[in-house]
């Protein structure tokens, strides 16, 4: 048995079809040739990105036609990044200095590659997946390598390969492929997005996937548990036929919660917002039937590129989302970035423990005009739609107050240039630090609401680093100091009368629904493929049976046994 990330839900049993990654090289440094002419190497990359960039308008306009706009939105945004001025300036400097063509955007790709996969942000190091993808393709055209074609998989396959790249993910064919299978990735990266859309079961992530399983063996893919299971016999084949029938059955249920109001219950109304990364994402949420955007991340408008987004820039941006989903709240994070994300132009200083070093709100206070920037055009933007200020790594009620001046400032001038902006822009903070969750009630008296990032706020409480396998078993939500934590914060909130939302992984945990009700959440932020799903566990549960099981939890002293009670109580309701 493998174990991966389940990033696309369905059951598969099919014939593995695997495509090794040394004979789909996602570069091609083994073709580098001698470099002709300067203007002969430009014009062979520009024949080559005319080409690409072709192709890619055919793949996202077939996209269209089918319905996935959105998913369209993906492609396009490949194309946006080969055309930006900063990665086609460093192409040709690298061919001003010798390289042929491919060379010179082998080495940019992985440049830029390289500046996702080092931030230590999870979406953010998916995004390198897209850049490698580009590499990939370019690279291909320029020296006459076809890629593997996903569209040629046999009836009946489940495709086992490295790296899932979009590219791939919108040329396979459903009617033929079962389900996929890939040795990285995660649940946010493009290529699963696409998978989701195509409605194919996908497990990414499966480390060692192309040496343990054999081409043909027969395959059984959980794209629920993120299981992948080889050979299996008669039994475990007829228990996954049934509960890949529940699976579909279950499926078919949730569309009853489309267009529904986000209630429990006993009636009490609570709303499912999305996380999202960019604007394209903001209309996948809408479509996914958000009632807002929980939190919107800015740092990609800062990514892969040589400055940072001017005013006008990041204001387009942030009105395009208000506008998918007005008249709903869109919350915009402000400015994440630090010693661990390392962009060249904000000359941050590499630092021994960057996760509590200069970051985020720290790094913008103390860059004014970077952060008066993006301030001005959040202002600007909230007068066009329902926008909302979010502040992370929050400590202190100073940070607070030094935010809330910036603003003041912005205000000033903007009122001073004649240009409209929303002077009563509701302006919250994230709760992912120990020392805001401990001064919640006074923190509360300065903002108009709460966001719990459980994600570092795990890590932090419980002096884990997620992506350390050694201390894996403390980062963990259902640990008690956490809850407790999750607990205190939420009470300090209605004690202030502003409201609590969570936009961390434990939102979308249905095992502690019942405790984030009992606790008062007012607002859960999840992926988009989730919200349909966490409505329908919010209707299940009464505030009288949450709060019971809320105390249970809360009795108890270990993480292991909050699990155990909350699977308990998963296994009664089936």
């Amino acid at each position: 048995m493998l174990k991966g990330i389940a990033v696309s839900e369905g059951i598969a049993q099919g014939i593995a079809f695997c495509i090794d990654a040394d004979r789909n090289k996602e570069n091609c440094e083994d073709s580098y040739r001698k470099a002709e002419s300067k203007d002969e190497e430009s014009a062979r990359f520009q024949e080559a990105m005319t080409a690409f960039l072709e192709e890619t308008e055919r793949a996202a306009r077939d996209l269209e036609k089918r319905g996935m706009s959105e998913e369209a939105g993906i492609l396009r945004s490949h194309m946006e990044m080969i055309k930006d001025p900063s990665v086609t300036s460093k192409i040709k400097e690298e061919i001003d200095n010798g390289c042929c063509a491919e060379e010179a955007v082998d080495k940019t790709m992985k440049f830029f590659a390289d500046l996702f996969e080092a931030t230590g942000d999870e979406l953010t190091m998916q995004r390198a997946a897209d850049i490698r993808d580009i590499n990939s393709s370019l690279c291909s055209k320029l020296t006459n390598n076809d890629l593997m074609d996903p569209a040629q998989l046999p009836k009946g396959a489940i495709l086992v390969i490295r790296e899932l790249t979009p590219s791939m993910a919108v040329k396979i064919d459903p009617a033929r492929a079962l389900g996929i299978i890939a040795e990285t990735g995660g649940y946010t990266s493009h290529a699963a997005i696409l998978a989701r859309a195509l409605g194919i079961p996908a497990v990414l992530g499966v480390k060692g996937a192309l040496t343990y399983i054999e081409n043909g063996k027969t395959l059984i893919l959980d794209g629920i548990s993120g299981i992948v299971l080889q050979e299996p016999d008669n039994d475990t084949k007829k228990e996954y036929n049934k509960k890949a029938e529940m699976f579909q059955l279950q499926r078919e249920r949730l569309n009853v919660f489309r267009g529904k109001k986000s209630v429990t219950a006993s009636g009490t109304i609570k709303e499912i917002f999305a996380n999202i990364g960019s604007v394209e994402d903001a209309e996948s949420a809408r479509a996914a039937d958000a009632e807002g955007v929980g939190l919107f991340r800015t740092e990609f408008l800062y990514m892969d590129r040589t400055k940072a987004p001017d005013e006008e820039e990041q204001f387009e941006a942030y009105c395009k989302a208000a506008k998918a989903f007005s008249p709903d709240p869109v919350v915009i994070r402000t400015l994440d970035v630090g010693g661990d994300k390392d962009i060249p132009y904000l000359h941050m200083d590499q630092e021994e423990n960057p996760f509590m070093g200069f970051r985020a709100v720290r790094y913008c206070l103390e860059n004014r005009e970077l952060f008066k920037t993006q301030l001005r055009a959040l202002l600007r933007a909230g007068a066009e739609g329902c926008i909302r200020i979010m502040i992370p790594m929050v400590t202190c009620l100073a940070e607070i107050r030094g935010v809330k001046a910036l603003m003041a400032e912005c205000c000033e001038e903007l009122k001073a240039e004649g240009k409209r902006f929303d002077p009563d822009i509701k302006t919250g903070i994230m709760v992912e630090t120990p020392a805001a969750a401990a001064t919640a009630d006074i923190l509360a008296e300065e903002v108009d609401f709460f966001s719990i990032g459980t994600n570092d706020l795990t890590g932090y409480m419980m002096a884990a680093d997620r992506g350390n396998a050694k201390v894996a078993y403390l980062y963990e939500t259902y640990q008690p100091a956490v809850l407790r934590m999750i607990r205190d914060v939420c009470k300090a909130a209605g004690k202030a009368d502003i409201p609590v939302g969570m936009c961390g992984e434990a939102a979308a945990d249905p095992a502690l629904t019942p405790c984030l009700i009992a606790f008062g959440l007012d607002e859960f932020s999840v992926s988009p493929e989730k919200v349909l799903a966490t409505r329908k566990k919010l209707s299940l549960w009464s505030s009288e049976d949450a709060i019971a099981v809320a105390d249970k939890v809360m009795s108890l002293g270990t993480a292991e046994e909050v699990k155990q009670y909350l699977d308990s109580l998963k296994k009664e309701a089936e």
